[in-house]
């Protein structure tokens, strides 16, 4: 019994040395097996390049040239013309006791605006009362002491005195009205109770007050209201470094309003900014319109400027651009039945059904006629 336990373990010891000699020595092993499949590459069809079986169908047509000035296309916003926009403040501190316009309104010049009620004005009535009582008292020993002067009573040093007195009695009157009109009270109407005006004409386009709010002085507080003339106003662009050569203060600018296409207003261009906006790149370009009543703060706009310098581009049937994908294409002949799809440009349209292509195709360059039609057929 012994015995067989020990054979059987060294003929297995044996068997797997053989299976190890054999795996290590055997045949060469098969390079192209071993080796990766080989890679398949597949072209993609060009989405842009079409065939047709009846290329006679669809007629082309030849650019022709247009030679126009230059148009260069930005957008803006619509804000008062800071120099016909005028704050509303009060110098006198108190709570406002009445409100008589809001938030877009038009008032007239010298139309009441609000009321406080003020212990500032009350304390300026108070000196000015004071003063006038103080300039009566000084006025009546003035004569008194003249005609004592002139009797010998008293000496002429008693006399400049009372003068004196009554001179600085009549400044000290002058001062305290002008403090009370200054805060806006009046001496005919004794009130601790200053009315606001508007200083001008025009729409309010800022309110910062509410009833029965505190009102503070000149001490860095925000303006009560905030009154712009709308006659003219100011269109601000975002003009890029690289167009800046095609605007010169001085010229006319086209501005269209996104509320109204139809309408076409003429500005003038008064100022272009001297410090370009780091982040953009861009600089802000000012244009002075006047307004017909339809521009209102804050519309974005669209404006054209037109350069001096005209330049040659090609021009097309209308029918000739596809738009697709906010996108506009043309076709160009390929060879053959073939037609290939080109992304163009478009320009300013021009009579005749035509119009202008700024950039993609040269003129003389021939397009397909009608794009649509070739383009619905290629979907079918």
């Amino acid at each position: 019994m012994n015995v067989e336990k020990i054979r059987v373990p060294g003929l297995v010891l044996v068997l797997a040395g053989a299976i190890a000699m054999a795996g290590c020595g055997g045949g060469k092993s098969d390079p192209a097996a071993e080796a990766p499949p080989q890679t398949k590459v597949e072209n993609e069809p060009d989405l842009n390049l079409v065939q047709v079986e009846h290329a006679e169908q669809f007629p082309l047509v030849a650019a022709e040239a247009h030679a126009a000035a230059s148009r260069l296309v930005v957008t803006g916003a619509v804000t008062p013309d800071v120099s016909r926009t005028v704050p509303v403040v009060s110098l006198a501190s108190g709570r406002v006791v009445e409100i008589n316009a809001q938030l877009g309104d038009f008032v007239k010049k010298g139309q009441l605006l609000m009321r406080i009620r003020s212990a500032d004005v009350s304390g300026a009535f108070s000196d000015y009362r004071k003063a006038v009582a103080d300039e009566t008292l000084a006025e009546t020993q003035m004569e008194r002491a003249k005609g004592l002067y002139d009797k010998g009573a008293i000496s002429l040093n008693d006399l400049q005195v009372a003068q004196d007195a009554e001179n600085k009695a009549k400044v000290d009157v002058e001062t305290s009205l002008e403090h009370l009109r200054l805060l806006g009270g009046s001496p005919d109407h004794v009130s601790g109770v200053v009315d606001v005006v508007a200083p001008t004409s025009g729409v309010i386009i800022e309110q910062n007050v509410t009833a029965a709010a505190g009102v503070k002085s000149l001490d860095n507080s925000p303006n009560l209201f905030t009154i712009a003339d709308l006659s003219s106003v100011w269109i601000l662009c975002d003009v890029y470094e690289n167009d800046l050569g095609s605007v010169h203060v001085g010229e006319t600018a086209e501005i269209r309003l996104n509320a109204y296409p139809g309408k076409v207003l003429t500005g003038r261009i008064n100022n272009i900014g001297p410090v370009l906006d780091p982040a953009i790149r861009t600089a802000k370009v000012r244009i002075t319109v006047e307004n017909p009543g339809l521009m209102k703060v804050g519309m974005f706009v669209s404006a054209t400027f037109h350069s001096q310098k005209k330049e040659t581009h090609a021009v097309v049937p209308a029918s000739a651009i596809l738009h697709l994908h906010d996108s506009d294409w043309v076709y160009v002949p390929d060879g053959g039945k073939q037609f290939r799809r080109v992304q163009v440009v478009a320009g300013a349209v021009l009579p005749n059904n035509l119009q202008e292509i700024v950039k993609g195709i040269e003129p003389g360059q021939k397009v397909v006629s009608n794009a649509l039609v070739l383009q619905s057929t290629v979907e079918q």
